[in-house]
């Protein structure tokens, strides 16, 4: 299910959205235009979250989220190799009355690829 404004309302005005070091959008209005194309650029996509780790601000206004993900995607363009993305998001979330709570930073950070059409990656790190 392909729903580019929903998905683009649950980001602030002022959001940063990285999925690679050249590759992301500044602005809900310019990550909402990042969303185009995505029913013509994959036939299928599959993407499995799980755990998910919360740190709340003292305040309870703001929280830093990290989640693992395993990403699946069948391209339109015949012949392409299925794409696999291994790693995490790395999110900021902040919390108004008006809106409940809304993605303000997210980061995808790669552990691993195969064959994923976003060439660069920001790496996972390791501690």
């Amino acid at each position: 299910m392909n729903l580019p404004d929903q998905l683009a309302e649950l980001f602030t005005e002022d959001c940063y959205v990285a999925y690679g070091p050249d590759f992301g959008a500044e602005g809900r209005a310019a990550y909402r235009e990042t969303l185009d194309g995505i029913g013509t650029f994959f036939t299928a996509t599959s993407h499995h979250v799980s755990n998910i780790v919360v740190d709340f601000s003292e305040d309870l206004t703001t929280a830093k989220v990290r989640s693992v993900l395993y990403a699946w995607h069948r391209y339109t363009k015949e012949g392409k190799a299925d794409g696999y993305f291994f790693g995490q998001y790395h999110d900021d979330f902040v919390r108004d009355e008006e809106h409940g709570w809304r993605f303000t930073r997210r980061e995808l950070r790669a552990s691993g690829v195969v064959d994923f059409h976003v060439k660069k990656q920001i790496p996972i790190g390791r501690a």
